[in-house]
């Protein structure tokens, strides 16, 4: 490599501030960006550029010259290899601060608006917290069964045996039954397949005692026993798998369950809405309308993938909808007051959703979103339309994540 193109990749950089997707943001001599993994607003750091593209850059810290008194020591030996806890160089006690910031920014620059002065972002434990996860469990060339997380920017694994953000019910649980796992799963396959797999795990972690697990090809006969669990929440019991998508933190779900059920109780309070018609869409399993099915006299839940389905159906009696929510909405008209809520993917509404919605008598919606920037770009459409900002929450569901998810509360 030629050393003076070699030179211009590594540059001493002043960190002005943190960005969406935890990275600090430096700008280089010539003006452009500098995404910088690893790096905290002050600090001065040597960084190494790793792309190089004509309208900004990235790069990794390879040294800090000046510290952040913010700045913490990765807890986990795995920080920067496995692909999740990118935020572990940021204390835990300032992490939502931080996010706070980002993303009062965010919204500023994206949607301008303002958030409101009383934003809050709700916080639970930082380590021990997830009870649900993906591992994979594989067999090393001596054949020892393994388990571990898939590596940054890579399907290769990185094996552990403690890992630090989930809870020690679900540590416990592979220690002791990932070999029996993969086992089970070598024995289902034909003999002429019996080598060496990697199995994509999912586990769940019902918060009463019980861990549940799914794998692809896992026999009908076990699924049942294997892989569907209870959670019991807010008074009610909530059925689910560890196939399907349910929240990460049942340690901090309550703040947000209290936060929706406060944003209906307040529509119905004020008229804004009525108890004759809640609407959930991408209702999963049907976790919020369980919840709040006793105070509505209709509900439709509304979710497209058939395993969240066959559960909704079990945790209430209602017009449960299989669609996606964008095809419910053009083939129903909504001309009551109902209440709204959605819980789209990360790709926020599909844009057919959101009109639907603008043209319907909708006048109560709660939006919980699971990413930040596709929620101030519906919001910014939904402002257009008539719609006001009621109320903002953020909930780190999270910690030693950049991940955020927030719950806004619309009106007209």
């Amino acid at each position: 490599m030629d050393l003076a193109i070699f030179i211009l990749m590594i540059l001493d950089l002043r960190i002005e501030k943190l960005v969406q997707g935890g990275e600090g943001m430096a700008r280089l001599p010539d003006g452009r960006v500098c995404f910088v993994q690893g790096a905290l607003p002050g600090e001065l750091c040597t960084v190494e550029l790793l792309q190089n593209k004509k309208d900004f850059t990235r790069g990794r810290v390879v040294k800090v010259i000046e510290k952040s008194p913010d700045r913490a020591q990765p807890k986990c030996p795995l920080y920067g290899k496995c692909g999740g806890c990118s935020l572990q160089h940021l204390e835990s006690d300032k992490q939502a601060l931080y996010s706070e910031r980002v993303e009062r920014e965010n919204f500023k620059r994206l949607a301008h608006v303002e958030l409101p002065e009383n934003f809050v972002i709700h916080t639970g434990p930082a380590w021990g917290y997830r009870n649900r996860a993906r591992v994979v469990i594989a067999t090393s060339k001596e054949g020892k069964v393994r388990y571990g997380f898939r590596m940054q920017k890579s399907n290769g694994i990185v094996s552990f045996e403690n890992c630090p953000v989930l809870t020690p019910a679900l540590n416990d649980f592979l220690k002791s039954n990932a070999s029996k796992i993969y086992e089970e799963f070598v024995r289902s396959l034909p003999v002429n397949r019996k080598k060496p797999f990697e199995l994509d795990v999912n586990l769940f972690d019902n918060g009463n005692g019980k861990v549940s697990y799914y794998y692809k090809g896992m026999p009908a006969s076990d699924f049942e026993k294997k892989a569907v669990s209870i959670v019991e929440m807010a008074g009610k019991r909530i059925q689910s798998d560890a196939s399907v998508f349910f929240q990460s933190n049942l340690q901090l779900l309550p703040e947000l369950v209290n936060a929706v059920q406060n944003a209906v109780d307040e529509g119905l309070d004020n008229g804004e809405a009525s108890d004759a018609w809640l609407i959930d869409l991408f209702s999963g399993v049907g976790f919020f309308a369980t919840i709040l099915k006793d105070r509505f006299k209709k509900i439709t839940t509304v979710e497209r993938d058939e395993g969240c389905l066959k559960h909704a159906n079990v945790n209430l009696s209602a017009e449960n909808v299989s669609a996606p929510a964008e095809d419910w909405l053009a083939e129903n008209v909504v001309d009551i007051p109902a209440t709204l809520i959605v819980d789209p993917p990360r790709t926020g509404l599909p844009p057919s959703a959101l009109d639907a919605i603008v043209k319907s008598s909708v006048n109560r919606l709660i939006y919980v979103s699971c990413d930040p920037v596709t929620l101030a770009r519906d919001f910014a459409k939904f402002r257009d339309a008539g719609f006001e900002l009621k109320r903002a929450e953020g909930f780190a569901f999270y910690p030693q994540t950049p991940h955020l998810e927030m719950m806004f509360v619309l009106s007209r």
